[in-house]
């Protein structure tokens, strides 16, 4: 067992091995003397573990508009809320370590940002990226099929939900989340426990709000317009502010972003034309197979065409973009 936080107590600690599953990765303990997991992972392919799950998160997106020529989802915020969290983890999850990994200058903003803390919790943690190693870092995530891929010798890990940390009050000097408050089925309360537990809180997400923000993105603006649909009855990103208590940064995407997030290939646009990197982001899996078969082959005619290019001329002389990323301080 990991060594936690001595505010928890030892009956605190006894209550968490009864109700969660909590460990390290496999293969290697870390130095401290952790053990893998008291509940281990099944021992299934991932292709077993997540069959299902896929279905179930784009059956609503079968309800398409006429001919699917134009928007090809029309889902509720309750059916948007069904499909988020651990179902959707365990969907995507296994695609995780082609294309998803710590981009340097982003961590530097959330790594500074972090300041002078020493204990941090980082929550929906996925395969561990952007944790900092020179700090005493634990892990929430719900995602067995994520937890399953977190390398030897990363931070201890906690099965668990944002909305429901099994934390006591100011258990740690900082709490982190990073690309991933907009899977949790209710950000808002996901953040409160944020703040509870820590002194200090970062979190790493998007800004939808405002008129302007469907053209800050030729790939929601010119092929999946679908993207808005996700968004709907989701807090703004001023409630997630408030949530926290804290001011919102932006952050901007290099063109040569190292994590393949939904943004990060704004300058490479023939990226989205792959399987393995569309599998890694979760948008595409929620908008569904219609909606994606349509943007992906309209794009690939116009990069063909030199449609694209002519409408995104002024793309190839940035360095950087600012595309709503946003870091949330307090």
């Amino acid at each position: 067992m990991f060594r936690f936080r001595r505010q928890l107590g030892r009956d605190s600690l006894m209550r968490m091995r009864r109700t969660y599953a909590v460990g390290c990765p496999p293969a290697e303990p870390r130095a401290s003397g952790c053990r893998p997991s008291l509940s281990p992972e099944p021992n299934l392919p991932v292709r077993a573990q997540v069959g299902g799950v896929t279905e179930h998160l784009t059956g609503a997106s079968r309800r398409c508009d006429g001919d699917g020529a134009g928007n090809g989802m029309r889902t509720t915020p309750e059916e948007q809320r069904e499909v988020l969290g651990t179902p959707l983890y365990d969907a995507i999850g296994s695609a995780y370590p082609a294309t998803r990994r710590t981009e340097p200058r982003i961590a530097a903003r959330i790594w500074a940002a972090l300041g002078d803390a020493r204990t941090v919790l980082n929550v929906g943690a996925g395969t561990g990226s952007y944790e900092p190693a020179d700090r005493d870092v634990t892990a929430v995530e719900p995602s067995a099929v994520m937890r399953a891929q977190r390398p030897a010798g990363a931070a201890p890990y906690v099965a668990a939900a944002a909305e429901s940390l099994p934390f006591a009050d100011r258990s740690f000097d900082a709490a982190m989340a990073v690309s991933t408050v907009h899977h949790w089925p209710d950000p808002v309360a996901g953040l409160r426990e944020l703040r509870r537990v820590a002194r200090r809180v970062v979190v790493f997400t998007y800004d939808a709000d405002g008129a302007g923000w469907r053209q800050r993105f030729w790939l929601t603006r010119d092929y999946l317009p679908e993207f808005a649909d996700l968004l709907l009855g989701r807090p703004s990103l001023a409630d997630l502010t408030r949530a926290i208590g804290g001011r919102a940064e932006p952050v901007p995407v290099p063109w040569d972003c190292a994590d393949g997030l939904f943004e990060a290939y704004w300058r490479r646009p023939e990226a989205y034309l792959d399987e393995q990197v569309r599998r890694a982001v979760s948008v595409w899996t929620r908008v569904g197979p219609r909606a994606e078969r349509r943007a992906v082959s309209r794009l690939s005619e116009d990069l063909s065409s030199g449609r694209w290019a002519e409408r995104n001329r002024e793309l190839v002389t940035l360095d950087e973009a600012e595309l709503g990323l946003r870091l949330l301080v307090a």
